[in-house]
């Protein structure tokens, strides 16, 4: 059986006062209905991981480079964030590939270096608005998967989390219902059934549209969606375990 799991995406968000105090918060609401892990600023990533020992919450990136070391001014190596105790680092975030032009090509080379480096990718895929009113969401999160999937094998999918972005409902208060996203997961599921039924039936699929404490329930509910990639509700404690207890 698959297990729950809840990532908290900070993005460009806090000061060092701030996430000293939201983790401390979020490591003493700690439940146990689902397991969590928490991607703060790469700035904060050493922090964090030494306020995360001997909690069973799990420290992420929020990128990772597609190259191993050398002149690449800025980017972070997949193994320097493995020294710092990511154990997830996500690539291909919807704002990643929007505001900085990453292609699919590249998505799939940052998830092919984390992987190699002991790190659990969170392959984020998803559609645009004018995507989905053009009846195009199952093309586009195809495409955007395949990439990976010709790239690295199915078997690379095994090791990896995918979350599902719809890109309309991210920051802007809109949701997908639990139905509409329980059939793009599914779909996904039945995508890769057709490839491994076993590397199908491990994976998890989470869901990274705008899900709050007060929405997770019900998306939790669905068969296929297995937890939730959170933007603006891990930034405060409460909202961001009580998607947890909603399991």
């Amino acid at each position: 059986m698959r297990t729950t799991l809840i990532v908290g995406n900070w993005k460009m968000n806090g000061s060092l006062p701030g996430v000293i105090e939201l983790v401390e918060s979020i490591v003493a609401g700690e439940v146990k209905n689902a397991r969590f892990a928490i991607c703060p600023p790469a700035v904060y990533l050493m922090k964090v991981g030494g306020m995360l020992d001997g909690s069973e919450i799990a420290l992420g990136a929020q990128n990772v480079c597609d190259r191993e070391s050398g002149a690449y001014t800025g980017e972070i190596a997949a193994s320097m964030l493995k020294e710092c105790g990511c154990r997830y680092a996500i690539v291909g975030h919807s704002e990643r590939r929007a505001l900085y032009h990453e292609s699919d090509e590249l998505v799939a080379r940052r998830f092919a270096m984390a992987l190699n480096s002991g790190i659990t990718p969170i392959l984020c895929i998803g559609e645009t608005l004018e995507e989905r009113e053009n009846g195009d969401t199952e093309e586009v999160v195809s495409r955007q998967l395949d990439a990976v999937i010709d790239s690295q094998g199915i078997a690379a999918i095994a090791h990896s989390v995918i979350a599902y972005e719809p890109v309309w409902a991210i920051g802007t208060g809109k949701v997908a219902t639990p139905e509409e996203a329980q059939v793009v997961h599914k779909n996904l599921r039945e995508k890769l059934a057709a490839l491994d039924t076993r590397v199908a039936e491990q994976v998890q699929i989470l869901y990274g549209g705008s899900m709050n404490a007060s929405n997770a329930g019900e998306l939790l509910s669905q068969p296929d969606i297995d937890g939730g990639l959170i933007g603006g509700a891990s930034l405060k404690a409460a909202d961001f375990i009580a998607i947890g207890q909603s399991v």
